[in-house]
């Protein structure tokens, strides 16, 4: 063993790295269970890139896209439980980055000098949204037919660029096989390709930085703050939260596997109760009800571009709340982080409960 760890260590540099992890501390407080969240997010993503590619192996896209889901679920060994591993660590991993992002945006850990963590996270929010919204449709059933283009009607509604944007994403002004053939590019493709680099950077930026401390913990003096090294201590409960989330992605993926409906007939009214993915949903709702009370294109164009100042205001929160911020300012920035909370949940809660 000792002259294997010499060879690697004269080629590969693993005495650097073994300094790296022994230098690393992560901060110990009544909060420091939050830091879990960013782990589990990473680790949901390693299950749905595995999964995907052993689906990848089968899955035909494009007219025969029905026809491979349907082997896959139900002639393919194991190809079901495969299948809702997938979905199931898709939506746990949307889940967990939403919260890996409210918790770093209460404990502002997005102040200086970690705006381009913040930044970069979010970034990989939207694309872990896309990842969803993309995916959806690829089994070409009943249900992801119809959601797909309630869905594709949130971005046709952005004044200008939407209907070319749509059009492009459809292939032409319906949803059809052409779709799933881009959906699938983008999805195994395209959203790939953008994913891994900024995830790389992102993680980077977490080793740079460190785990940031809560606002309550800064104040403490130095000498008060406790810790534990990163190796083996928190490394251990890291992956022991990643051996649980497996358990739950493997039980849910067992007692509620996730079901095929019926091959998407394009001549067919939509069904009642149609509706985009709960990660979605926020603002379907909340076109809708604004649809309601500005009917037409002007309610669409207040709809967008009132999605669109709520990112950029989200966006830009560390320009705003700096760490030399005090007092209304960081305030400020508190209580918008709770009305965004506020609003996303009553308004999700509020489209999984209304009728389409």
């Amino acid at each position: 063993m000792a002259n294997t760890y010499e060879y690697l260590d004269d080629r590969l540099g693993l005495s650097d790295l073994k300094a790296l992890a022994d230098k690393k501390t992560v901060p110990l407080h009544r909060g420091s269970y939050w830091y879990y969240w960013g782990g589990i997010s990473l680790f949901c993503f390693i299950v749905q890139a595995v999964t995907g590619v052993l689906l990848l192996v089968y899955y035909r896209p494009g007219p025969e896209a029905y026809e491979s889901v349907r082997q896959i679920t139900n002639e393919i060994h194991f190809g079901w439980l495969i299948r809702s591993a997938h979905n199931w660590a898709a939506n746990i991993f949307l889940f967990s980055t939403f919260v890996h992002m409210f918790s770093v945006f209460f404990m502002k850990a997005y102040r200086q000098p970690r705006e381009f963590g913040w930044w970069s996270g979010i970034a990989l929010l939207l694309l872990g949204m896309l990842f969803g919204f993309s995916g959806y449709l690829l089994p070409m059933d009943e249900l992801a037919y119809f959601a797909t283009k309630v869905g594709l009607e949130i971005p046709n509604a952005i004044p200008l660029i939407g209907p070319p944007i749509a059009n492009l994403l459809r292939g032409g002004l319906e949803v059809s096989e052409f779709t799933v053939q881009r959906f699938f590019a983008l999805h195994a493709v395209v959203l790939p390709a953008l994913f891994l680099p900024l995830l790389m950077f992102h993680l980077y930026l977490v080793q740079r930085h460190g785990n940031a401390l809560p606002v309550s913990e800064e104040a403490k003096p130095a000498a008060e703050r406790k810790s534990i090294p990163f190796f083996p201590n928190f490394l251990a409960k890291d992956l022991a939260m990643w051996l649980i989330t497996l358990n739950v992605i493997a039980l849910m993926a067992s007692l509620f596997p996730w079901q095929l409906g019926p091959p998407a007939d394009l001549l067919k009214p939509a069904p009642l109760g149609i509706k985009p993915e709960w990660y979605f949903l926020s603002q379907f709702q909340t076109l809708k009800v604004i649809g309601q009370w500005i009917p037409g294109y002007a309610g669409e164009v207040f709809g967008m571009s009132l999605f669109t100042l709520g990112l950029v205001l989200w966006f830009l929160i560390p320009v705003f709340d700096t760490r030399s911020a005090k007092g209304n300012r960081a305030r400020m920035a508190t209580y918008f982080g709770i009305f965004v909370l506020t609003v996303l949940g009553l308004t999700t809660l509020w489209g999984y409960l209304a009728a389409a």
